[in-house]
């Protein structure tokens, strides 16, 4: 897609960029990394997420063939620019052991079925019934927030060994789970996001252990 930037995030990232050296990150993992940045104001991003570029590549290609993107709320869903996302929450219903946000990940996994992106940024309950069902994603976003799950909902993502963009810590939400999508919707198929060399080390993380 061809997108027109405006002044003012021209000049945020270059506030942000004076504050932060992204240049050793590979070129998905430095969008990915910024734009979550840019859209929270937070550069403790910068070494809570969890990105690897192999990953990303795989997932910018499905993308931009066409792969359907998968919301948890409508927050995530309208924060998505250019891509029109699936969401299913306002057909969803609880039930006994079964969260809202869990049963309309099941009704949007019997509408796209594998290879999806998935997008959460609400529910942990969303990303905990996402790895039960064997989805098979081409990507899971997965940065949920709370005090309640949502750090351990995240540890489960790492662990299951799906494609995956996650953080360690327990904050998150629509807006950076939002951008880091958009990143690579705005990521142009024929060209890095910037012009920075690749890195051998896969899974991008710069001061605590997975966890």
């Amino acid at each position: 897609m061809t997108r027109t930037v405006h002044p003012i995030e021209e000049k945020s990232f270059r506030i942000l960029r004076s504050r932060l050296d992204t240049s050793h990150l590979p070129p998905l993992t430095r969008a990915v990394v910024e734009r979550v940045i840019h859209s929270s104001a937070d550069l403790e991003y910068a070494t809570d997420l969890v990105c690897d570029e192999r990953s990303l590549e795989a997932a910018h290609a499905a993308l931009h063939a066409g792969a359907p993107v998968v919301a948890d709320v409508e927050m995530v869903a309208a924060g998505i620019t250019a891509r029109k996302a699936v969401c299913r929450l306002g057909e969803a219903k609880s039930g006994p052991g079964l969260t809202r946000s869990a049963h309309a990940v099941r009704l949007a996994y019997e509408r796209v079925g594998p290879g999806a992106l998935w997008v959460i940024g609400c529910a942990p309950t969303a990303l905990e019934e996402l790895l039960l069902l064997g989805a098979d994603p081409t990507l899971v976003i997965g940065l949920p927030v709370g005090f309640v799950g949502a750090a351990e909902s995240k540890a489960a993502l790492r662990a299951s060994g799906l494609p995956a963009v996650s953080n360690v810590s327990e904050k998150g939400g629509s807006a950076v789970a939002a951008a880091a999508l958009n990143a690579l919707l705005y990521t142009e198929p024929t060209r890095s996001v910037s012009p920075v060399p690749t890195t051998t080390r896969k899974t991008t993380r710069t001061t605590k252990e997975n966890s």
